[in-house]
């Protein structure tokens, strides 16, 4: 994986044995979505297959594929939140066809768990399954989920997204196909909610919420990403009960009390938010609150392609000195891996 930023940084100022101990920390990765974590060599191959077959008629030009893979080789420049969501496009025209889907999850999955020692010791890949003209939103989850049947099953389980700005109509549907492979003994652990955290009306997820939960499925939500998302809708959000909280970056007093009081299991990406500007340095960031109530949290990458990031190098910014990391001790960075593996679905 390539590491670059903040990330780097930090890792820039360890020792060949602080990096050995990270390395070996035992933890679970909980908040990485596929199509934000495909390796690039992966992407510019399947935009190189993808060009040559291409009449250039499709949902997104060529030369949009063409710009979009540039942006990522370079590393994107993020201003705000929103920018991120616009270097999807040519992502997921790319992963459209089972096979390339099937790839690029393969070399997902390889990224996190094949190296040696593997970036982590369990992990939990999130996607939104997306209906194409090559497949349905239920092939879309088989095709991912023969990709995890290559691993142990403690080693590797899906998170169904749903998007909020999804119609009921195919919040229903997706719920249902989840259920369903469930049922069949398939790896789906559990749903998220995700997307433009400005869009959407949180009131409709309410009876999905609840189905997911009777289920026996676990529920991660991202909440209140940035100073738009309202009290209430946080209010609301935290009323379906979910069980890890993703981001979580502007909760206020009162939301945060629920927080604490239920012990939700905070997802940090700390150089997502550092590179989407929710948070101006790691010295206000909201993971200090947490770490002292010993709070459980899960240190995450969200997205290693754009961020251009992997987990030992996000555990990296908690143990090197200020400014380039919190200086947390190795027990402590320890207790952190820790809790992340606590927080993991079964």
């Amino acid at each position: 994986m390539e590491v670059a930023g903040p990330a780097a940084a930090a890792l820039n100022t360890l020792t060949p044995t602080q990096i050995q101990f990270l390395e070996s920390v035992p933890k679970a990765e909980l908040h990485a979505h596929l199509n934000g974590s495909i390796p690039l060599p992966t992407l510019q191959q399947l935009a190189s297959e993808y060009l040559a077959s291409s009449s250039g008629q499709g949902a997104i030009s060529n030369e949009a594929i063409k710009q979009g893979i540039d942006v990522l080789s370079k590393g994107p420049k993020l201003d705000e939140i929103h920018d991120f969501f616009g270097l999807f496009p040519a992502i997921y025209a790319l992963t459209s066809t089972p096979a390339a889907l099937a790839r690029a999850t393969r070399a997902v999955l390889s990224a996190f768990l094949d190296g040696r020692p593997p970036q982590c010791n369990h992990l939990e890949l999130r996607t939104t399954p997306k209906q194409t003209d090559a497949m349905d939103r239920e092939k879309y989850l088989r095709t991912v989920l023969a990709e995890l049947d290559r691993y142990e099953p403690g080693q590797v389980g899906l998170i169904v997204s749903l998007d909020r700005k999804m119609s009921e109509e195919v919040i229903k549907e997706i719920v249902d196909i989840a259920y369903a492979l469930r049922k069949e003994g398939k790896r789906i652990i559990a749903v998220d909610l995700c997307g433009d955290p400005t869009a959407g009306d949180m009131t409709k997820f309410e009876p999905y919420f609840a189905q997911i939960k009777d289920a026996g499925l676990g529920l991660t939500v991202h909440i209140a990403e940035t100073v738009h998302n309202t009290p209430e809708e946080t209010l609301q959000l935290l009323s379906y009960r979910p069980n890890r909280l993703g981001h979580a970056t502007f909760l206020n007093d009162e939301a945060i009390s629920i927080v604490l009081d239920k012990k939700m299991c905070i997802e940090i990406c700390l150089t997502s938010n550092l590179l989407c500007k929710t948070v101006s340095n790691l010295e206000v960031h909201h993971i200090g609150q947490y770490l002292k109530a010993d709070h459980p949290i899960a240190i995450c990458t969200d997205d290693i392609l754009p961020f251009k990031t992997s987990l030992v190098a996000e555990y990296a910014l908690l143990l090197a000195k200020p400014p380039y990391g919190l200086g947390l001790t190795e027990d402590q960075v320890k207790r952190v891996g820790e809790m992340s593996l606590d927080a993991r679905f079964r």
